[in-house]
């Protein structure tokens, strides 16, 4: 099992930029395929970004692409998400994830990610960007 924890959010103008950070405890990191999904106001909680477990491979929603970047730290057990040209549509909860995906293909291991399938969660950092 692993615990996870959320922080780096917090009140940003648009286009303005944010780092999350993602903390995780317990064993075998580096066996997870992490992420992170948001959940805005009255809205179902979505699927963000994803990195494998080595770090070479990522995958992130269409409406993010080429503003944010997921990354990991395996020697820390951290995971990032860096938030560039942020637009108030970004508002929302994030939350980091984690999903044991060992035995899986890469591919098969960012499909797992996306629908969050048996992930475990953190508890969750508000980021707010203003117009």
């Amino acid at each position: 099992q692993v615990q996870l924890v959320d922080s780096g959010g917090g009140l940003v103008q648009a286009g303005g930029h944010l780092r999350l950070s993602c903390a995780a405890s317990g064993r075998a990191f580096i066996t997870y395929t992490m992420g992170w999904f948001r959940q805005a106001p009255g809205k179902e909680r979505e699927f963000v970004a994803a990195i494998a477990w080595s770090g070479l491979s990522t995958d992130y929603a269409d409406s993010v692409k080429g503003r944010f970047t997921i990354s990991r730290d395996n020697a820390k057990n951290t995971v990032y998400l860096q938030m560039s040209s942020l637009k108030p549509e970004d508002t929302a909860v994030y939350y980091c994830a984690a999903a044991i995906t060992g035995g899986l293909t890469t591919q098969q291991a960012m499909g797992v990610m996306r629908r969050g399938d048996n992930a475990y969660w953190g508890q969750g950092t508000q980021v707010t960007v203003s117009s």
